[in-house]
């Protein structure tokens, strides 16, 4: 009996790509896009819940905001082993590929409509659109190296090189077209590369050849099997050889929690060391510096991924036209997004502007601003009062001082307006988020040098023991930004002078820093993993978790000078790059490495579902490094930030050490798999 082949196009593949089937590139840009279109819509989501209604957001808490990040996150790891099963039963792998996609496209297009009903709708078809997507695509490349099993760890880093470039883009530009621009245009820009992605594979697909098909039925996977022995391919294994197996990857996957529980510390606790605890203004030189070395961490990974796409058009254009139009397509429209924001980042200067706040005194602030400003110019800005409560024997105002109604630093430099007022009747409302509960509300009447009576209305904390008529201080700052829509509430403001040598790094840059690393040091890894110096998986592994740890280590390190209580500091932005830089590395030793150990050890029918079990595992590494991170404050108040950090350097490290003993033992339970 005959049965199709299951090889790639042969005149396709017989040109390579880095040393690569031309294959694997269409599945790397494939995942770029979903890569980017799943970041990029990630980095946008926390910051619109919480935007106030006035910026176009919802104006959820903290707390209901992240209570549903927390629910996304989690859900897009579980969905996966529905995907993998659905796939190895009744899709096939480019099926469920394509119809992930579509779902998670019009999931895309439906948060941008930005309505309640369309927003979850649009979350659930990301969920689902995940599920079938993810597992699935990572399982056709390891059957792309059935044959080529030596080469499938590099195979999978440049795979992972594309995921990472997706979502290093999808980070940068989605996220500021969200926020400059407007939300629906962020979470609609995520949905275009989506579609993009999965028109692109669509009609490149042929080049697989019957990989990836729908499963056959009993009689033609045994007849295929044969063929694929007699091709030189790998016979069906015996029982316990699967089943010890098995136990490896489940081995593997208990491992990878350690190693995600700490790493995605980057979105939480990492997050807000960058925003409180990192010296992030750069004057002078520096600035100027940081401008450049922004443009080109822009410029330089549109660089390689432009360049790989040049090879694959070189080796298939003839033969996949519409799939490499598209892709021409969207790399035009990726490069003027990122040619617009290089423009926009250098005209944006900072500015000296004078005004006068809410107790009649006059004042100066910073702003910045794209727009040519003038000395003497009159502008208007949106007066935001940030009104909070003012306890002087708080650890964070232990060197501030009151003085002629405004709170001092140290240094005599004016932190905000100091008021004293009494705890009007506390009502009870319904507080807005995924989870309606309710909260207390006071509203608190204070009285300006000018004898103006202002009202602000204040949530109180749950263990708040305040109660009507006790006496509060008040601590109001001002926040004035240039507006963005014009029936705004503002200020009048004049441009006194100037001052285009001072930068802020936003806490979010860091953020591109993985996605980064990832791309410059993943053709080494590739070519390190075909020269076979580590040939042992548990190694890989172990090394892995060792470099994580040491990449906490920095933090732990640098975090020595932050008491023990203290709110802010102004540590080295160094250590927080050192940090990143560790990370990557260990990923690039453990999670794309993990992937192929998964293609390799996995039973041929159950590849799907066991990629579905290792994503499984990062849903509770991800559930876990949410709880675990919220104790950020509890640990740093009782002993020290450094502390906090040593935890994760201490326990994937352990298990790095743990891993190393299992070697022998494992190596065995692979038989012959390296």
């Amino acid at each position: 009996m005959s049965t199709p082949s299951s090889s790639p196009d042969t005149a396709a593949s017989e040109q390579l790509i880095l040393h690569h089937q031309p294959g694997l590139f269409v599945l790397f840009f494939t995942e770029m896009w979903e890569r980017f279109s799943y970041y990029g819509m990630r980095a946008l989501l926390v910051l619109f819940l919480t935007a106030s209604l006035f910026e176009e957001g919802w104006g959820w808490g903290r707390a209901e905001a992240l209570q549903l990040y927390a629910f996304y996150t989690g859900l897009v790891y579980v969905t996966p082993i529905l995907g993998g099963f659905l796939a190895d039963k009744l899709f096939g792998y480019r099926l469920a590929v394509i119809l992930g996609a579509l779902i998670m496209t019009l999931g895309h297009a439906s948060m941008a409509l930005e309505t309640v009903s369309t927003f979850y709708i649009g979350l659930i078809c990301l969920i689902l659109g995940n599920g079938l997507f993810k597992p699935n695509i990572s399982s056709i490349v390891g059957q792309l190296y059935d044959k080529e099993k030596h080469k499938r760890d590099a195979a999978y880093t440049i795979f992972y090189m594309g995921i990472n470039a997706g979502a290093f883009l999808g980070i940068l530009l989605c996220g500021y077209i969200g926020e400059k621009v407007g939300w629906r245009y962020g979470f609609g820009l995520a949905g275009v590369f989506m579609f993009l992605g999965m028109v692109q594979f669509y009609f490149a697909q042929n080049i697989f050849g019957d990989l990836g098909k729908r499963p056959q039925n009993a009689a033609d996977r045994q007849a295929a099997e044969q063929a694929a022995v007699a091709d030189g391919g790998e016979p069906p294994v015996e029982a316990h050889v699967e089943r010890d197996r098995i136990i490896v990857i489940m081995v593997f996957a208990f491992f990878t929690i350690f190693f995600w529980w700490a790493f995605e510390q980057a979105g939480g606790s990492m997050t807000i060391f960058a925003n409180d605890y990192t010296d992030r203004v750069l004057e002078g030189g520096q600035a100027t510096a940081y401008k450049i070395a922004n443009t080109l961490l822009t410029v330089m990974p549109l660089l390689v991924v432009t360049w790989v796409l040049a090879m694959l058009f070189r080796v298939t254009f003839s033969r996949y036209p519409l799939s490499n139009l598209c892709l021409g397509l969207s790399f035009v429209v990726i490069w003027g997004i990122a040619i617009w924001l290089i423009q926009n980042d250098f005209r944006t200067k900072s500015y000296q502007v004078s005004y006068t706040d809410i107790t009649g005194i006059d004042q100066t602030t910073k702003i910045r601003s794209s727009d040519a400003l003038q000395p003497g110019e009159k502008i208007e800005l949106v007066y935001n009062k940030q009104v909070e409560l003012y306890d002087p024997s708080d650890e964070a105002h232990k060197d501030h001082r009151v003085e002629d109604g405004m709170v001092r630093d140290a240094e005599g430099n004016r932190i905000g307006a100091h008021f004293k007022t009494v705890v009007a009747p506390i009502v009870e409302f319904q507080s807005p988020g995924l989870f309606w509960k309710t909260s207390r509300l006071t509203k608190l009447q204070y009285q300006t040098l000018d004898g103006s009576n202002l009202t602000h209305s204040l949530t109180l904390a749950e263990d708040s023991s305040l109660k009507e008529g006790d006496s509060v201080e008040l601590l109001v700052t001002d926040d004035l930004v240039l507006p963005n829509h014009s029936e705004a509430e503002t200020v009048e403001a004049q441009v006194e002078k100037l001052q285009d040598d001072e930068v802020v790094v936003p806490a979010s840059w860091f953020g591109i820093l993985n996605s980064f690393f990832i791309i410059v040091f993943a053709p080494f890894f590739s070519r390190f993993w075909e020269m076979n110096i580590i040939r042992s998986g548990p190694i890989k592994f172990a090394l892995g978790l060792v470099l994580l740890g040491i990449g906490f280590a920095a933090l732990a390190f640098g975090s020595l000078s932050i008491e023990a209580g203290a709110k802010v500091a102004q540590v080295s932005m160094v250590w927080l790059i050192l940090a990143y830089l560790f990370h990557t590395l260990g990923e690039l030793c453990l999670s794309p490495v993990g992937l192929s150990y998964v293609s390799k050890l996995a039973p041929a029918r159950l590849v799907g579902l066991m990629f579905g079990v290792w994503f499984v595992a990062t849903f509770i590494a991800n559930l876990a490094a949410g709880l675990t991170g919220s104790f950020i404050d509890a640990i740093a108040d009782t002993y020290s930030m450094s502390v906090f950090f040593l935890i994760f350097t201490l326990i994937p490290i352990g298990a790095g050490v743990v891993l190393v003993l299992l070697n022998g033992v494992l190596h065995r339970m692979m038989h012959g798999v390296d």
